[in-house]
């Protein structure tokens, strides 16, 4: 057997702690905004419904109780435009990550498949492949790819790290494009909720997929939308079949959601408020953030939607990374996402108002 190193990228958040040193080393502390992980309180109650759910001994089911799949397609219904959705279009996982790593092996591929992803994309769908001994490939645009073995196609919009969002006329061209090549799309739609200057669609919209959901999937987490990253609470919907294998492989591998987990995820599926006031709280954060890197000398591009702002000094990323660390405010290096971000860095909305209002002072 391969050893791990040879199977895996290097860590790449190893390569920031330097930078992060010198950060926290500044007299009024360290400004981070490296990692989208959300700061704000889990909304009341989210909590109420998981303590509610405490006394759970017996083991939970895979697929979720009769309530949090209504809740998964009613949500996708009225929040997506999904039509006749049932119980067979939904699955929960256990947070959008493990689903991201792990589905190119759930799905059976390995040796000489496909994965494709985007040319700027979140390291975990190259990983995914890597661990299913997969081959990948990186696309500016999908329907320029060689379908040859072509297997598993992931499209992320919003962007992570670019905030890019892609047009309902690109998505419907996509899926058209996987269909008649017989290429499983995947759409990560994680930050579906957050759009700022953009209005992001659901590849399983009627108006991108026709009304059928044959051979699309899309993603989507409670992490960023509810501040639900500390319950792993996420799920795929879309086509039934490919949704029917998926739970079978994972009843098998007991890759199952908490119940008190579930419940909390009902809750938050039926309360829009709580969602509206977190957007509040991320564009007024947003709002201060980008006017304060762009009177300081950068450049922001694409971003319309997300919790980042993808931004340049057009220099190296690790200059910016280490000149803003000077400053005590720590991002992220575009080169992480891939070499083609090697001049970005993706700055974080997910910081304290008090910590966002501290990197505004220091950047002015």
């Amino acid at each position: 057997m391969s050893a791990v190193s040879d199977r895996l990228p290097t860590f790449p958040w190893d390569r920031l702690e330097p930078y992060k040193a010198t950060a926290a080393a500044h007299p009024g502390g360290i400004v981070d905004l490296s990692v989208g992980t959300p700061v704000d309180p889990v909304p009341e109650l989210i909590q109420k419904a998981l303590v509610a759910a405490a006394d759970s001994p017996g083991y939970p089911t895979v697929w979720g109780t009769p309530e949090l799949r209504d809740a998964l397609t009613g949500w996708c219904e009225r929040r997506l435009g999904a039509r006749d959705f049932t119980h067979r279009n939904v699955l929960p996982v256990v947070g959008s990550k493990e689903l991201v790593a792990w589905l190119p092996t759930q799905l059976g591929l390995g040796p000489g498949d496909v994965v494709a992803h985007p040319r700027l994309a979140y390291p975990t769908y190259e990983v995914g492949a890597r661990l299913a001994r997969a081959e990948y490939v990186a696309y500016d645009e999908p329907t320029e790819l060689d379908p040859t073995n072509l297997k598993l196609l992931w499209l992320n919009s919003p962007s992570n790290p670019t905030g890019r969002v892609l047009t309902r006329e690109e998505l419907t061209r996509t899926v058209a494009w996987a269909r008649e090549h017989g290429v499983l799309l995947v759409s990560d739609e994680c930050y579906l909720e957050l759009g700022w200057e953009a209005e992001p669609v659901s590849v399983l919209h009627p108006d991108v997929c026709g009304g059928s959901y044959e051979g699309i999937v899309a993603v989507h987490s409670l992490s960023k939308r509810s501040n639900l990253a500390g319950y792993r609470a996420a799920f795929v919907a879309g086509d039934a079949a490919v949704l029917h294998d998926l739970l079978q492989i994972r009843k098998h591998g007991g890759m199952m959601t908490s119940a008190p987990t579930q419940a909390a995820v009902v809750a938050a599926l039926g309360d829009d408020q709580h969602v509206h006031e977190q957007r509040q709280r991320y564009a007024a954060r947003r709002t201060a953030l980008r006017e304060a890197l762009v009177k300081h000398g950068f450049r922001i591009e694409h971003s319309e939607a997300s919790l980042y702002l993808w931004a340049t000094r057009d220099e190296s990323c690790w200059d910016t990374v280490g000149h803003l660390a000077e400053l005590g405010i720590l991002v992220a290096p575009g080169d992480f996402y891939g070499p083609a971000g090697e001049r970005f860095v993706r700055v974080a909305l997910t910081a304290s108002d008090e910590r966002v209002a501290a990197a505004v002072e220091r950047l002015a």
